[in-house]
């Protein structure tokens, strides 16, 4: 496993310079209290459809539907937030996935509904070895 740097000029380059597989674990927000407790996780990688809040910024307490993902540019499109351009036209507004928590998972597929199965599973497991 390699080590990575602490230096801010590698870290730039890791983040640029990242395979899309690898960025999309790195688009992960934080999970709702409630989705804490009932999934043994803090964060998950976002994705269509997941309900979230903004915590900071302009938008802050406003909550919708993602409707679009960038992994190239680390963004985050939410249904319903805009903001009107020059021409008049709205406009999505971009967020980084820092500034969101998920209220509500998007579980229709069933890939992601195993990852979470398998989290619980292994929290259960390391909880019983503990009290044996």
């Amino acid at each position: 496993m390699k080590i990575r740097s602490s230096k801010p000029r590698k870290q730039r380059k890791f983040l640029y310079k990242a395979p899309l597989h690898i960025r999309r674990k790195m688009l992960s927000g934080h999970l709702s209290k409630e989705l804490r407790q009932k999934y043994n996780r803090r964060s998950m990688p976002l994705r269509k459809g997941d309900e979230v809040e903004v915590m900071r910024g302009q938008y802050t307490k406003k909550r919708g539907k993602i409707s679009k993902v960038n992994y190239k540019k680390y963004k985050v499109y939410i249904e319903g937030i805009t903001r009107k351009t020059t021409v008049g036209t709205e406009k999505l507004v971009a967020f980084h996935s820092s500034n969101l928590k998920i209220v509500d998972l998007n579980l229709s597929d069933k890939k992601r509904m195993k990852v979470i199965d398998r989290k619980v599973k292994t929290i259960g497991k390391t909880e019983k070895t503990a009290s044996a």
